[in-house]
């Protein structure tokens, strides 16, 4: 929702698309001309952080609860990445990409090994969301003509928003049936 809401106090929507323009970009864009915008930078960089520190706050329960270490470290670094990113926005390398790539490889390995500790229907479905990460993440190049660059990002980053909120949400509704 940072996303969307960065996106609408985005000054000049013509200059922020879509197609063309990285979510990162709401923070700020890559150098040597960096454009930093206000009040979007501040509402992307804050939700980056604060949803990297949610991410790492649910690793760790879910550790105390079910201590499984790939789990542990694969959805912490997604947590570090999505922290990482909303620290250091888009006009600092080389911190910014080195996070961005620790999101989304961290997000789309994560979501695939969730699959073991899924025991619904969902489990497909986060497996599905992982590939799918991976696959545009890893062909990136082939997408843009079709996409653009934002559009193909897009196709690596919402999948595992997704997957978190389906995870998270089978792991709360299964600890309620196990209480």
């Amino acid at each position: 929702m940072g996303i969307i809401t960065a996106e609408a106090f985005y000054p000049n929507m013509y200059t922020y698309t879509t197609h063309n323009s990285m979510i990162s970009d709401l923070g700020a864009t890559e150098p040597p001309n960096s454009i930093i915008t206000q009040p979007s930078a501040t509402i992307f960089n804050l939700s980056m952080i604060i949803t990297g520190i949610l991410i790492l706050t649910g690793t760790y329960l879910l550790f105390r609860k079910y201590n499984d270490k790939i789990a542990t470290i694969l959805i912490g670094l997604l947590g570090l990445g999505a922290l990482g990113v909303g620290l250091f926005p888009g006009n600092i390398n080389p911190q910014h990409p080195i996070f961005a790539m620790m999101t989304f490889i961290c997000g789309g390995l994560a979501a695939i090994y969730s699959y073991r500790l899924i025991n619904s229907p969902l489990k497909y479905l986060a497996l599905i969301l992982g590939i799918t990460t991976l696959v545009f993440l890893f062909t990136f190049q082939i997408f843009i003509p079709l996409l653009g660059g934002g559009g193909v990002e897009r196709w690596v980053a919402y999948p595992i928003v997704l997957w978190l909120l389906g995870f998270g949400g089978y792991l709360t509704g299964f600890n309620n049936q196990m209480n």
